[in-house]
This record gives structure tokens, sequence and C-alpha cells, in this order.
């Protein structure tokens, strides 16, 4: 029997088999791998339990970036991957300092020849602001995903492994070029504009006001649409060109509220508060005269709401116009204080604040 005849023909049968994307397979030269750097700054996804069935009571932020690569051996199959401990800490723990530290790295990895993407491992509290700042500042097309988890690396099914798979898969994707940074979690694609944190549980936490760009399915991400908004290198903010940014708060308002957290961040030297106010942005009568008072003494103003989802008119709850007032279309606070204190490193005029607002 004609062993080599009788190979080449059940070769031939496999690649008819598997139809003309096997062909292709088959003829196409090997394609390097895409570099994906994964940058670790701590959160739930190196949390640690004492017990594999603790998933909500662990220490965040123990576990290094060596053990997570470790811990989805199938990342070798998506691409050369390598870690970077950058922070430690959980990500309530983010200030501006941080922000900023883990910004300016992003970028100089993304200039680097051998980068073709980046991760961000991040605790799940501040991701959304994270990203947004990012999203706002970096100066790529490279794709830059921040993932996490809800549950720690040591739980019964720990949705972190998964997440960093899909993450690399996203990074590595040129279909995700261009998109501004991305949020991956829970197998959705998310802008980093419009995700927020919805629940303190669940796994299906982030979600996106008009909706994710797409989905991961079966180790192929797939995008239906893409954001419209600047971002990244339509953006006027350049991380490269930000030294520091201006300290700017938010007031929450509840019912029976009264002046003095506003009045303390007044002391402090803040130079801008957001309102998160009532509704659409909504201002009670007794709180009226304290916030003009406060942009009398040159303190910028943004309205906006506290609900997860929202709009906020122009000269809906309030005279906007005569109170000299910026609000914030439908952006959240947190994201709103990020956007505020970039764009006062340019400008301090409402009206050219209102501007960016609109625009991002």
């Amino acid at each position: 029997m004609n062993f080599l005849k009788l190979f080449k023909g059940a070769a031939v049968a496999a690649l008819v088999a598997a139809g003309p994307a096997g062909w292709a397979q088959a003829q196409a030269p090997a394609q390097a791998k895409p570099n994906i750097v994964i940058v670790a700054t701590g959160g739930t996804i190196a949390g640690a339990g004492a017990s594999s069935a603790n998933v909500n009571a662990y220490q965040s932020a123990v576990v290094g970036v060596d053990k997570l690569i470790a811990a989805v051996p199938e990342l070798r199959n998506v691409a050369n991957v390598r870690g970077e401990q950058l922070l430690q800490i959980g990500s309530e723990s983010f200030n501006n300092e941080r922000w900023l530290k883990l910004a300016r790295r992003v970028s100089e990895l993304l200039k680097s020849n051998d980068v073709d993407g980046v991760v961000i491992t991040h605790g799940t509290d501040t991701m959304e602001e994270t990203a947004y700042l990012l999203n706002l500042t970096l100066k790529s097309k490279k794709p830059v995903v921040l993932t996490g988890a809800m549950r720690p690396a040591t739980a019964l099914s720990a949705d972190g492994p998964l997440n960093v798979y899909n993450s690399v898969i996203v990074a590595a994707s040129k279909q995700a070029a261009g998109l501004g940074t991305l949020v991956v979690m829970n197998d959705e694609i998310h802008s980093a504009r419009d995700v927020i944190k919805t629940q303190s549980l669940k796994v299906e936490t982030f979600k996106s006001q008009y909706g994710p760009l797409g989905m991961v399915v079966e180790g192929e991400p797939r995008f239906y649409r893409a954001p419209i908004r600047p971002h990244t290198t339509q953006s006027e903010f350049d991380i490269e060109q930000i030294q520091s940014m201006p300290e700017t708060n938010v007031v929450y308002t509840y019912g029976n509220m009264n002046r003095t957290a506003m009045d303390a961040f007044i002391a402090s030297g803040t130079k801008g508060l957001v309102w998160a106010g009532f509704g659409a942005g909504s201002v009670p009568d007794y709180m009226d005269a304290p916030l003009k008072e406060a942009r009398a003494k040159g303190i910028v103003l943004v309205r906006t709401t506290r609900l997860a989802y929202g709009y906020t008119v122009r000269n809906g709850e309030t005279n906007d116009d005569k109170n000299d007032y910026v609000v914030a279309e439908d952006q959240t606070p947190g994201k709103s204080r990020i956007l505020l204190a970039l764009a006062m490193t340019k400008t301090h005029d409402t009206k050219e604040l209102q501007r960016i607002f609109w625009k991002y």
C-alpha cells in the first residue's frame, strides 16, 4: 500500500470538508501574532479570598500580573502577551496622580513598534472614569482595552480569566483599531464614553445607555456599531501635554441637603463643581443662592443628573444662560468631573466649556 498517497488523499479530503476557509488557511503564509501588553493595576481581578466560596469578602489587589497571565494559558494562541505591574491598588484609590501615571505609561507603550495593543486590568469601581480619561487623552488608534472582575481570582466561577482572554482577543483585533478606549466585561465590548457600572455584585454590571459596541463570541469579536463622539486621535486633549489636572469635585443632591459639602469644596480650593442634581439636574430652591454665590466666586458649575442614565437640557431645569452654568448633556457626574478637569487645563470660559461638553 502506498501510505504517502493515502496520507495525501486524506489531507485533501480534510481540506475539501473544511471548505473555502480551510483552503485559504492552508495556502496563507503563517502570520506573526500581535504583541499585547497587559498593564496590571490591581482590583478584584487580582483579589483573593479565604475560601473559594468567598465571592464578596476578599482582599483586592494581591495577585500579580504574571499569575493572572499564567491562569489563562489559551492566551498564547491569540497573541504574544507580556505583563507589567504598574500599580497594585483597589480602583477606589485612583486619584489624578495615579490616573496620569497610568495614561502616560500606556501612551508610551502605544508608541512602541513592537506593541500592537494594550490591555489594562483594573478594579471595577472607577473603571469607567479611567477608561473615559484614556479615551480623551491617548493619541493612538491602537486598541486599548480595560477589563476586570466582579469575583476574586480565588472564587468559584471567577470571571477574571475569561475577561482577560476576551480582552486580549479584542486588543489583538484589527477591527478594534480606531474605536477609542474599550471596556470588555462579561463577553460585551463597550465604549469608554458610554459604559457605567450599574450593580455591586453581578458579573453583568457594566452597561451602556445606548448598548454595547459588540460582543466576543467563541473567541471572535463581533462589532455592531461604532462611537461617533471624538476620542483619542480626534480629541483636543493630549496626555503628553497635561502635567496636572485642576481640582474638581462632585456635589451629590438628596432631600433636605445643605450647603456644607459645597462650601467645604470651595474652601479647600476646588476650581470646578459638578452638580449631581435630581432628575434632569434640578436645583432645590434653598440651594439656588449657594450655587449662585459659588459661581460669583469664579467656581465653574456643571449641571448633570444623579441618575444612572439621563440628559441635562440647557435652560431646562434652571436658567443656565443667566446663571452662567454649564450642562453635561448625557454624561454621569464622575465622567463629567473628568471632562471638566481636562477642559479646565485649556480654558475657564463657560461658553468654551459648554462647547467641549456638547462635543464629547
